[in-house]
């Protein structure tokens, strides 16, 4: 992975502010009155409100996605306008603004050169952008300075200090031993399909992986389409995580399991 950034004018957004409210468009409106040529991208706004720890997992797992140079904003931020830092990562060629708040734990952790700023409020001044609104920086802060990253006008390190370490993420990675694995239900998606943080890498070897969520035990399939509608399943998904889905369905509803529950997956038989 390369570790030069040059902007390639991508920036994507995530947040949990929805859109049934105008806080993403007023995000965007920013972007562009600094950066014409800006082009913005929706992750996601749809995360739960007020944790960080979903929006961490689906930056981490979305990022390397985009273009070498995209500037990632993700704004969930239960902090705002207290004494929390704002945190400026970078991993590769991608860089990412977001509070310091457990968010980004997880993307800096995808790569051991990652390096990590905390921002220099001298900044804002620096950029004209005035005193920020307690309760929007979204607005106030972490968009114009995407724009004047995406834009070129100021690389990440002229953010701010550098920091040996973020807040750690609000949801501890997935726990492995020889014969057992230990996760929780980090998101829900749109079917209702239970998302966990368990990595299909920390099952490789397993021939017969046991998966027990809730009062369920399932058996590993391939994909949606080996079950009977109504039958539930584990598989790993596309994100390539393990996920709990129910065929034609809603995981969610169907086992009464949500963000948090505990998911264990258990080794009936071992390669030797």
């Amino acid at each position: 992975m390369s570790n030069s950034f040059t902007p390639s004018g991508i920036i994507t957004l995530t947040s949990d502010f929805g859109l049934r409210d105008p806080f993403v468009g007023v995000m965007k409106g920013r972007i562009l009155d600094r950066y014409r040529e800006a082009k913005i991208v929706d992750l996601t706004h749809d995360i739960l409100a007020h944790w960080p720890a979903e929006a961490g997992f689906w930056l981490a797992r979305s990022f390397e996605y985009f273009p070498a140079g995209s500037v990632h904003v993700a704004v969930v931020d239960p902090g705002v306008g207290t004494a929390r830092d704002i945190a400026i990562v970078q991993v590769g060629a991608h860089v990412f603004l977001a509070p310091d708040n457990g968010l980004l734990e997880p993307v800096a952790a995808s790569d051991a050169g990652a390096r990590l700023w905390h921002l220099d409020v001298g900044v804002l001044a620096r950029f004209k952008l005035g005193r920020p609104s307690a309760t929007f920086h979204g607005r106030d802060v972490f968009a114009p300075l995407a724009a004047e990253l995406a834009a070129g006008r100021v690389a990440p390190e002229q953010l701010g200090r550098p920091i040996e370490q973020l807040v750690p993420a609000w949801v501890d990675a997935a726990e492995a031993s020889a014969d057992r694995v230990a996760g929780v239900v980090i998101t829900i998606d749109h079917f209702g399909n239970l998302i966990t943080n368990i990595d299909s890498r920390l099952l490789e070897g397993w021939v017969e992986p046991i998966v027990h969520a809730g009062r369920e035990v399932l058996s590993l399939r391939r994909t949606y389409g080996d079950m009977r509608p109504g039958e539930s399943m584990a598989l790993v998904n596309s994100f390539g995580v393990l996920e709990i889905a129910v065929a034609e369905g809603r995981a969610c509803d169907a086992l009464g399991l949500s963000r948090g529950a505990p998911v264990i997956v258990r080794n009936a038989v071992r390669r030797s």
